[in-house]
């Protein structure tokens, strides 16, 4: 699989994202060689779908196939689109503060450090549903690992559409988020037009 070993905040500066959204603490003071450059129509589009992409850590391919479904789907495509990339099980588990990051998020499900329904996934594009319940495996939950990771993320704000449970270990999915419950800094109609020409 690809791997893009670019410095996270060098990535963040480059795109215009707060290192914050992507689960660290880092801030960066360093301006934007970019910045004050006028940029094109198709440039502003591309840039938002290269910040979708980074946010939630999703290569080229199946991106693409994330728009061709949600353009399938009733109601806006870039709606839907930002509803399934915002029901993925690694954003899931980072969302709910069981990791620090998003990257560190998709490494625990590779490692099979979470259940969905009482059955192990190891797959971080797994599609969460309205009622599904994520639990961290019994034997993980001792480690220092996870210890670590609610230490930092304990005051971490959980959205409302779902109900996470530090102390059971586990997040209940009450129902699919809506676009105004996701706070990440991406206009999906940008998207929608790159991919509509």
């Amino acid at each position: 699989m690809a791997v893009n070993r670019v410095p996270v905040i060098k990535r963040c500066r480059a795109l215009g994202i707060e290192p914050g959204v992507m689960g660290y603490d880092k801030k960066s003071n360093r301006k934007s060689a970019r910045e004050g450059k006028k940029v094109s129509e198709y440039g502003l589009q591309l840039r938002e779908k290269q910040k979708a992409k980074f946010i939630y850590g999703v290569l080229e391919k199946p991106f693409r196939n994330y728009y061709e479904k949600a353009d399938r789907m009733k109601g806006m495509a870039g709606e839907n689109l930002m509803i399934m990339l915002e029901s993925r099980l690694d954003n899931v588990v980072f969302r709910a503060g069981f990791a620090r990051t998003r990257r560190e998020a998709r490494q625990m499900v590779d490692h099979k450090f979470f259940t969905v329904n009482g059955k192990k996934i190891n797959i971080p594009s797994y599609l969460i549903k309205a009622g599904d319940v994520v639990e961290i495996v019994e034997g993980a939950r001792s480690t220092q690992r996870i210890k670590d990771i609610f230490e930092v993320t304990g005051g971490r704000l959980v959205p409302g559409w779902m109900a996470a449970d530090q102390d059971a270990f586990k997040v209940e999915i009450k129902n699919l988020p809506t676009r105004e419950e996701i706070d990440v800094p991406v206009n999906e109609m940008l998207i929608v037009e790159l991919y509509s020409k």
